[in-house]
């Protein structure tokens, strides 16, 4: 098992490519069960989640192959309706192949997933959402067992203790567009990666509207066919490579991003004090001077991004001041603090709080990845500590984060892996 080593200190400067959004990719793959014809998706990162996906697929009975970016699932019809433990318990996005088995075999058998320990993240509006198709579903040894001989539209709102669930809107839009009659999906995810999903099922012969809102409205076809669509670029990288600038008083040049998928976390670093240009498909990060604190809320979409809050609190841990960082997505999701601590910030938890005192510098040490943003987040405070950091269970990052070591490196950042 690989260490990640990084001697900080480095100023950050030069261009650096986002990749294909890995939660776009992941429920987009699911889709092609949809269909008997081949699918080719574009833009695809190579990533471990990638690969685990395109063996659930191939477990499943398709044929997919990713070559250079691009992947191609194969015409030809399965049966196979069960994803196994051993590969749906390793990532949870796994779990969206539930509704589109259920849509084109009207049966499941899939794992309870599992994934990131981040706390709390149940099924149950993936549940509520399939029941209100006329979906019979029961747990039955970690196993979600569907069954659907005759899914029908329904009228259904999927808002939960947390705000809406992307998987859960996935899942029953995935199911919907085989279902016969009308399905409206009220409190559905806004995400972008929702509506690339949803872009790709229109290409296929799905009727969805309203998708990037929170009431989609899904007409029920007979079939769909074959489609070739593209992955819209990794809003998290992106967000991620944003704060590497910053945190190492750099200056970076990042293309393939939408602005627009980026403005809660552009609007906090503006009020700390960055200084972003923008154009169509580009950002370019640079500080002003001293950043300043600045509060963060994570929210659903278009709110500051769950999956930023790691990094976010590494930036705020080497600014001076106090911020108060508060987790509203999954309260729980705060393992990366006491790694931060070991480096020399000054964090204090409270209930789904973390209090930030901003510090001068951080100090080079051995910590440990808990989860894939966690990892992230080390990465960044490791680049900006003085001596040196060496990262323990970088697999976690790269479930996420295609070449993030090399994209780096050629930013200046001196990163290297070592043997644990």
């Amino acid at each position: 098992m690989d260490k990640l080593i990084i001697e900080g200190g480095v100023k950050l400067k030069g261009e650096v490519t986002v990749s294909g959004a890995k939660n776009a990719v992941l429920p987009i793959l699911a889709a092609t069960l949809l269909t008997d014809d081949t699918c080719i998706i574009k833009g695809v990162p190579n990533l471990r989640d990638t690969n685990t996906m395109l063996k659930i697929l191939r477990s499943l009975g398709k044929n997919a192959e990713l070559d250079k970016g691009i992947i191609r699932v194969e015409a030809g019809k399965f049966t196979n309706f069960i994803a196994d433990y051993k590969l749906v318990s390793t990532m949870r996005a796994s779990f969206c192949v539930l509704g589109p088995l259920l849509g084109k075999l009207k049966k499941a058998k899939v794992s309870l997933p599992g994934g990131c320990v981040i706390g709390v993240r149940p099924v149950d509006l993936h549940i509520k959402g399939l029941k209100a198709l006329g979906t019979d579903i029961s747990i039955e040894g970690g196993y979600v067992v569907a069954k659907a001989t005759n899914l029908k539209g329904a009228h259904m709102y999927l808002g939960g203790a947390y705000g809406s669930s992307v998987l859960a809107t996935d899942n029953v839009m995935m199911a919907a567009v085989l279902a016969k009659g009308k399905t409206v999906i009220e409190s559905a995810a806004c995400e972008p990666e929702v509506t690339n999903l949803a872009d790709f099922l229109i290409k296929m012969g799905a009727k969805i509207k309203g998708h990037g809102t929170p009431i989609i409205e899904i007409e029920g076809v007979k079939h769909l066919h074959g489609a070739e669509h593209g992955i819209i670029p990794d809003r998290i990288e992106a967000g991620t490579l944003m704060i590497a600038s910053l945190i190492t008083h750099g200056d970076i040049l990042i293309k393939n991003v939408f602005a627009a998928h980026q403005g809660a976390v552009i609007d906090k670093l503006e009020e700390a004090g960055a200084k972003v240009i923008k154009t169509d498909s580009s950002l370019r990060l640079r500080s002003k001077g001293r950043l300043r604190p600045v509060n963060i809320t994570t929210l659903p979409y278009p709110g500051f991004p769950t999956d930023m809050q790691a990094q976010m609190m590494s930036l705020m841990s080497v600014t001076l001041g106090i911020s108060v960082i508060t987790e509203k997505i999954y309260p729980d999701r705060f393992m990366h603090v006491s790694e931060l601590d070991r480096m020399g910030a000054r964090i204090q938890r409270e209930g789904p709080h973390a209090i930030v005192e901003g510090v001068k510098e951080l100090s080079g040490a051995p910590v440990m990845a808990s989860d894939l943003r966690a990892s992230a987040g080390l990465v960044l405070a490791g680049l900006a500590a003085r001596g040196k950091t060496a990262i323990s269970r970088i697999y976690h990052l790269e479930r996420g984060y295609e070449n993030i070591e090399e994209k780096l490196r050629n930013l200046g950042a001196r990163i290297w892996r070592e043997k644990e």
